[in-house]
């Protein structure tokens, strides 16, 4: 391919992209965005429990929850098409999350928050709170991308889908 013919392919491609991102953007506004993208503007962080609503609604906040206190309101209700319940809570004062920093180093609300609603969902449907073995292998070496999965493996579970 020649020289012009290259360059004229890239910005066809670009606008292409820009026209694109255009679109979307007039669309879905939280795609100008894409760190917001995974965050609910109501803040409510949802799971869907297997049991039947009304067991749900006559039981006690369960311990990952009920730690929270006062912080969190809960919502429940029948999940959709009638499969199982829905279990949703979010922060009373409407706290942003935390940046990328605050995430790593675990000091994050919303992922607290995140993070006891998964646990509660087992607690609801299992019984307790299934925990997974260490690994067998013991401690990684300490290499600067020992420390930094040993920094990602610490806060993995307060991640969730995003």
């Amino acid at each position: 391919m020649t020289s012009s013919a290259g360059k004229l392919v890239f910005h066809a491609v670009h606008a292409g992209g820009t026209l694109v991102r255009g679109v979307r953007a007039a669309i879905d506004p939280s795609a100008r965005n894409p760190a917001a993208a995974g965050r609910p503007a109501s803040g409510w962080l949802a799971v869907t429990v297997y049991r039947e609503c009304s067991e749900l609604e006559s039981a006690a906040l369960p311990a990952p929850l009920a730690e929270f206190g006062d912080r969190i309101e809960v919502r429940v209700r029948p999940a959709p098409g009638g499969k199982g319940t829905e279990l949703a809570a979010r922060m009373r004062d409407g706290q942003p999350p935390g940046k990328a920093l605050n995430r790593l180093s675990g000091s994050d609300p919303q992922a607290d928050l995140r993070a006891a609603l998964r646990r509660a969902k087992q607690v609801f449907e299992v019984g307790e709170v299934l925990a997974v073995d260490p690994a067998p292998h013991g401690k990684r070496s300490a290499t600067p991308g020992g420390a930094l999965l040993e920094a990602w493996t610490r806060v993995a579970p307060k991640g969730g889908v995003r």
